[in-house]
């Protein structure tokens, strides 16, 4: 049975092949410290309100804040992180957003800050009840956005009971991958294990998804996902200093919580390929090197210890796989804290034409390192990133200091695209509604969700 309409199936490859070819001159980006201002001359205008800071001609608006009552009764949780966007009917969008919450966080909790609202929700609805005594707080909420009016029109509650809900990813079959960024044990407050990804499906209908962790997707700390729509295999970042790249295969296709094999990336003829270039550079820009998949055992084990045993077996290590984007047969992803900077790298996984088969070792994938960043005042630490309409790379920064929305261009030009004035904290989850004609972005210490709108043209 098809899971998703065969018209968005088109879309989303359109899209993909869209924004893929916006990489194609992307091979010689060196992220020079002169090309921060922009291919265009692009400045930033100072914001009077010192909110943010956006180039001339752009407008932001703040339209939802955590705290708010929702149409379902809870409140709007804080610490928003990873969205996902989705045409809704009659032009609206639908946006499915992350909560990066953990037991305890009351301030943010979307039951109130002594959670007086949680005697209002179905249990059954819930993942992790805490045994009644720490609930877990994350989870996501979904809103519905009207373009037009620049108003959301409706948010509830859509997943419950889950940990620091950070990242995920966009499916071809309208449903968003969340990801639990916390390897939790069951113990004396909570009720089960965590560390998984869940699947809310893009729906404007109030109500709470029923939490089923997709387990055969392994158990670590997990940031983001990216889905090839002709394969429906996940390809999985994991937010640790030595992590690894990952990706699923499921046993069948749009149907993950049908279970699959997970497997880890390993560079061909190199095992153990240190990707960070921390100390040496092993990995140099533009110069794709050829990989292989091997299959991973022990999915779920108690001890967090996926890298550490897919290090030994082989596997590439990666410092804080954070973003992830799929174009037209490839992908790329950023490193927060990759490069001898240690401020930042962005990769390029180009699949093979056999991805996934038998066949794949006849002509093997590839991983090219993008772009890298030379010190801390040109990109410092990238986070989440999308890919706009045009082609360009987006990316958000979380430093804990001024944290910048950076682009890189067809040209592989870096520039600032704005500038959070109003605090220290991270932008997170920018995402383009389908019609590009809006960016959805957080602020998340700040618990605000911000659009921002104006001549995209400009950067086309």
């Amino acid at each position: 049975m098809k899971l998703f309409r065969e018209s968005s199936r088109r879309s989303f490859i359109k899209q993909t092949a869209l924004i893929s070819t916006g990489f194609l001159a992307l091979s010689r980006c060196t992220l020079k410290d002169k090309q921060v201002v922009g291919p265009s001359g692009i400045e930033l205008i100072p914001d009077p309100k010192k909110y943010i800071d956006l180039p001339q001609g752009f407008h932001y608006k703040v339209i939802s804040r955590a705290g708010e009552k929702m149409d379902d009764g809870f409140l709007v949780p804080g610490r928003a992180d990873g969205m996902g966007a989705f045409a809704g009917k009659e032009g609206r969008v639908i946006v499915i957003r992350n909560h990066e919450n953990s037991p305890g966080s009351s301030v943010d909790s979307p039951f109130g800050e002594n959670n007086e609202l949680w005697k209002n929700i179905d249990p059954l609805k819930l993942y992790d009840a805490g045994r009644s005594k720490e609930p877990s707080l994350g989870g996501t909420t979904t809103f519905i956005y009207n373009e037009k009016t620049g108003q959301v029109e409706r948010q509830y509650l859509s997943l419950a009971g889950t940990n620091r809900n950070c990242a995920g990813g966009i499916t071809p079959w309208n449903s968003w991958l969340t990801c639990e960024e916390d390897v939790s044990k069951q113990n004396e407050t909570a009720e089960k294990d965590h560390g998984y990804v869940f699947e809310v499906p893009a729906t404007d209908e109030i109500g709470l998804v029923d939490p089923v962790p997709l387990t055969a997707m392994g158990r670590f700390n997990h940031e983001a996902v990216a889905v090839d729509p002709k394969t429906s295999i996940v390809y999985q970042t994991e937010d640790a200093g030595d992590g690894l790249f990952y990706r699923f295969i499921p046993n069948v296709a749009e149907q993950l919580s049908a279970g699959g094999q997970l497997q880890i990336l390993v560079v061909i003829d190199q095992p153990q390929f240190d990707t960070r270039n921390w100390d040496a550079q092993k990995i140099k820009l533009n110069e794709p090197v050829s990989v292989r998949w091997m299959d991973i055992d022990d999915v779920l084990s108690p001890e967090n210890d996926l890298r550490e045993r897919g290090f030994k077996l082989g596997a590439a290590r990666f410092a804080r796989g954070e973003g992830i984007w799929f174009g037209k047969d490839e992908l790329f992803f950023a490193c927060t804290n990759g490069g001898p900077s240690r401020s930042g790298q962005v990769f390029r996984y180009k699949t093979s034409p056999h991805e996934g088969t038998s066949n794949e070792s006849q002509q093997a994938g590839t991983l090219e390192l993008y772009a890298e960043s030379p010190d801390k005042t040109i990109l410092n630490k990238c986070d989440n990133l999308t890919i706009a309409p045009w082609g360009d790379v987006i990316l958000c920064e979380d430093n804990g200091q001024l944290n910048h929305i950076r682009g890189i261009n067809k040209n592989g030009e870096l520039y600032n695209f704005g500038v959070n004035r109003g605090s220290g904290s991270e932008f997170a989850g920018l995402v383009f509604s389908p019609s590009g004609k809006t960016l959805f972005v957080n602020i998340q210490e700040s618990g605000e969700t911000v659009a921002i709108t104006g001549p995209w043209e400009s950067f086309s």
